[in-house]
């Protein structure tokens, strides 16, 4: 039986500094051995007293809520390794993130490096784009701690955005990707859930005005019946035409079909998006072969029908994960190109684009009464509320129709009026 290990937050004043200051250190003692561990706070002799008071001022508060955050990941890491703690075993895990523990801009890198190294580039840029805002709103290269961003904080960077010319939306997405890295630094002991910002009476992220962006199944019919003026719009057309028909598919989950996706009368796959997220429970799309998609397979499809190739010429075998970002977007930017024209031609009214295609797809089969579960299912949605967010408000006309139906008595006592007349 090993001996117990013990924490404490201490003052080391073996060395005093220029400025009549001692460090302030995460003590660890194990069979009598003491090792001191280093945080960011020199502090002098009264002003450390100063912390355990039984009424500490705020800057002490916040100077004591940061040192504990640190001594309970010691203690979690202590209680993880239980009878087999070694030195070795727990400054492997200690140490790891103390590089984190005070810049929110290296956490957001580290976390832009795993993502690269995972090859998810897509993610990766948008990571990139919050960090970089930050760094240009603060002035800042490095430096910014998790407490500096408080809920004050957020609400200025929201203004500055928005007074930039920056949307709500981008504001959304800039956020969420930083309360993720939150979320990673409290899960670690970086950073204690009471300077956590994001939240009910706290700073909530704005979700951004929910423009209408699907069409109604009138103008898909427009699109589907259009007469193309040659074989670019004709190739744009039937790759939006995929998607719609195809559960809403984007282009990058187009891009990565093989053929053997094609199982019988369906075509079975999990999304690009979410095959690392959902590893344990894997949401597998299943999409019936119908004979448009068939005639597009066939239309434009690759020649070979080996399993392991690509169903369109849109990837090649062996390519990088940014090469492959970049065809993919090509490819997306040229159908979009194309289906804007068409629309434009058919004076649908709206801007049409491959992310139309998906949110037609969902909204046309809710208005014709299909349940909002089996649209997230079928988009591969592990939320619900996603779905939601997806399916586009009913017109303005079908609302009015709706409540005609509050007054249907008026018909009926006009009619009887007719008959007795």
């Amino acid at each position: 039986m090993q001996m117990k290990v013990l924490t404490a937050i201490v003052q080391d004043t073996r060395r005093e500094k220029l400025n009549k200051t001692y460090p302030v250190k995460i003590r660890i003692t194990h069979q009598r051995k003491q090792v001191y561990y280093p945080t960011r706070f020199d502090l002098s002799v009264d002003d450390f007293h100063k912390l355990f008071t039984t009424k500490p001022r705020e800057e002490y508060k916040r100077i004591l809520l940061e040192l504990t955050t640190i001594e309970n990941k010691a203690k979690g890491i202590i209680d993880e390794l239980k009878d087999h703690f070694t030195w070795n075993a727990f400054e492997a895990k200690f140490l790891k993130k103390q590089s984190d523990w005070n810049s929110i801009f290296s956490a957001c890198q580290d976390y832009i490096d795993k993502l690269r190294g995972e090859d998810r580039i897509g993610t990766a840029v948008s990571y990139e784009c919050s960090l970089n805002s930050f760094k240009t709103f603060t002035g800042k290269e490095e430096g910014l701690s998790f407490e500096d961003v408080t809920v004050d904080f957020l609400n200025k960077y929201e203004r500055w955005m928005l007074k930039e010319g920056n949307s709500l939306t981008t504001v959304g997405i800039y956020l969420r990707n930083i309360r993720r890295i939150f979320n990673l630094a409290v899960k670690d002991g970086i950073v204690s859930k009471d300077f956590y910002p994001f939240g009910k009476d706290r700073y909530e992220i704005p979700t951004g005005k929910n423009i209408k962006k699907a069409l109604d199944l009138t103008a898909v019919g427009k699109i589907y019946n259009y007469e193309c003026l040659g074989e670019a719009e004709s190739h744009a057309r039937d790759f939006w035409l995929f998607s719609y028909f195809g559960n809403g598919l984007n282009i990058k989950d187009i891009a990565l079909l093989k053929f053997k996706n094609l199982q019988g009368d369906f075509i079975v796959f999990e999304r690009a998006k979410t095959m690392r997220s959902k590893r344990s429970n894997p949401i597998k799309i299943t999409i019936p072969i119908t004979d448009d998609i068939r005639q597009i397979i066939s239309k434009w499809g690759n020649a070979s029908g080996l399993p392991e190739d690509y169903l369109f010429p849109i990837l090649t075998p062996g390519l990088t994960a940014t090469r492959q970002r970049e065809l993919i977007q090509q490819f997306t930017k040229t159908v979009n190109k194309y289906t804007k024209r068409i629309a434009a031609n058919l004076e649908v009214g709206k801007e049409v684009t491959t992310y139309t295609a998906r949110h037609s797809y969902a909204t046309v089969l809710k208005r014709s009464g299909v349940s909002t579960e089996f649209i997230s299912e079928s988009l591969g949605h592990s939320d619900i509320k996603t779905t939601q967010n997806y399916l586009d408000s009913f017109e303005n006309d079908h609302k009015k129709e709706i409540a005609k139906a509050l007054t249907a008595f008026k018909h009926t006592k006009d009619q009887e009026s007719h008959v007795n007349s």
